[in-house]
């Protein structure tokens, strides 16, 4: 098979599009050599062979991958982590990207290896305020985010959306059709961005006004209501729900077992890691922060994948009560991309930095406040928690809506990859006609299946009292 294992990533194929770190004085490869190095791939990976899906009989226990990815998380949060993925195959996919991971790095792959996310699901994808406080949509997690093979994230994407279609009572047919939409607007996109400079592609991002006003129907309504409640999403609108005053301060409200508070070595411990913070920041940023003073730290479990991993929430306040900004802190781990590109030797000295620097490569505006720090020996990145944060919600989106935000976020997702390393060469490899589209259709529904048969494997060993589970957390 010509999929790309441990130590096999032909790299070289993405240095030659000119974004690998090296002499300014190199000889050029020509933007119609690079598409045309990518369509003689075809040879070897032929493109309908990217529909290919069987669980392979050496397949590993999912269950197993599951347990193993649970070391060194915080124990009494494991049952809720495992609730939220047995709540459905959707919770479950999204929860689960060291399974996916295993799976697609043993299909076949060009070898093209730009920055990827990692974990491109339907859900990571999402609004967010640019440093200029615009309201912008695009990728919005990158706790896996590594060099690797674009398919990579095409195919957890295209999966992501079959099995988020059917969470959401969506007919195959109507899943197939945002499916394709989604590759087809990759595939249209990319090819578009190649064909800028690379300078130029660097600046391309999408504003929310913008995509309603592209947008027709049902989607668009929905992004009009979903950026209104994004919007209100900033630090000093969260005070009231998310503090209240003790003894004449100010104090994060605890929400056991989801918000708690810190024992005071540990709250300790993160200050510190907070100064130590603020030196990964560009000087301006760091001069802002700086004016601010720490109020009060707490412990807060975040997504799906994350429960477990150590997360915490710190207030800072300026001058005035309402001059507030919220700080996330998030334990940083190995991406689970990184044994099937480096093998077992890690390629990043600190992974919070990794997070930072790849978020940076893809999105095309950032949080300017990213940062990342170590506390007791693990590593941290930092970002702002209340930066008008928010995503189309799955369940207020019918079929014809589920298309048209696929073509979305398959165009944001060209845009990460076009943004770092080889789209003339995917964009060569992909080629004008719709053979891609239709066969990572077919990927998608087979591994649509494949999660719901995992998800039940999931449910069955936790019925069997093999992993503890906490629900409806």
């Amino acid at each position: 098979m010509d999929g790309i294992g441990a130590g096999n990533v032909h790299t070289v194929l993405a240095d030659a599009d000119g974004t690998a770190y090296r002499s300014l004085r190199h000889r050029p490869v020509t933007r119609a050599q690079r598409y045309a190095l990518g369509k003689s791939l075809r040879k070897r990976v032929p493109r309908k062979s990217l529909a290919d899906w069987t669980a392979p009989s050496d397949r590993p226990d999912p269950v197993d991958l599951i347990n193993v990815s649970h070391q060194g998380r915080v124990d009494r949060l494991i049952p809720i982590r495992v609730g939220r993925m047995v709540d459905s195959p959707y919770g479950f996919l999204r929860g689960t990207a060291v399974v996916m991971a295993e799976d697609v790095a043993h299909l076949p792959a060009t070898g093209i290896t730009p920055v990827v996310c990692g974990d491109s699901h339907f859900g990571n994808f999402g609004f967010y305020a640019s440093p200029e406080l615009d309201l912008v949509i695009d990728l919005n997690d990158f706790d896996e985010a590594h060099p690797g093979c674009w398919e990579w994230d095409l195919r957890r994407l295209a999966a992501s959306i079959w099995v988020a279609g059917r969470h959401n009572g969506t007919s195959e047919d109507h899943c197939g059709n945002a499916v394709r939409s989604c590759v087809s607007s990759y595939r249209h996109e990319l090819r578009r961005l190649a064909d800028l400079p690379l300078f130029t592609r660097s600046f391309v991002r999408l504003d929310v006004d913008r995509l309603a006003a592209e947008t027709a129907g049902p989607l668009s309504e929905e992004v009009v209501r979903s950026a209104k409640r994004a919007r209100h999403r900033t630090g000093d609108r969260a005070l009231p729900r998310f503090t209240h005053e003790v003894d004449g301060e100010r104090r994060i409200v605890e929400e056991p077992p989801l918000i708690t508070r810190l024992p005071a070595r540990e709250a300790e411990l993160l200050a510190q890691a907070l100064d130590e913070y603020l030196e990964t920041l560009p000087s301006y940023w760091r001069r802002v922060l700086g004016g601010y003073t720490l109020v009060d730290v707490a412990h807060k479990v975040v997504g799906v994948g994350s429960v477990g991993l150590r997360a915490y929430v710190a207030l800072l306040e300026g001058s005035s009560e309402s001059d507030v900004v919220f700080l996330q802190l998030k334990q940083a781990r190995r991406s689970v991309l990184g044994r099937y590109v480096h093998g077992e030797s890690a390629w990043h000295a600190h992974q919070g930095q990794r997070v930072v620097e790849y978020q940076q490569s893809l999105q095309t505006v950032s949080d300017p406040l990213l940062g990342w720090t170590t506390m007791d020996g693990l590593q941290y990145y930092v970002r702002q928690f209340r930066n008008m944060k928010g995503r189309i919600p799955l369940d207020a989106i019918d079929a014809a809506a589920l298309a048209d935000y696929a073509g979305v976020v398959g165009q944001l997702l060209a845009k990460g990859h076009a943004r770092t390393s080889g789209a003339s060469m995917i964009a060569g490899y992909m080629g004008s006609s719709d053979r891609v589209d239709r066969a990572l259709c077919k990927f998608a529904r087979r591994y649509a299946d494949q999660t719901e048969a995992d998800h039940a494997a999931l449910v069955g060993a936790v019925d069997r009292g093999l992993l503890p589970v906490e629900r409806g957390v």
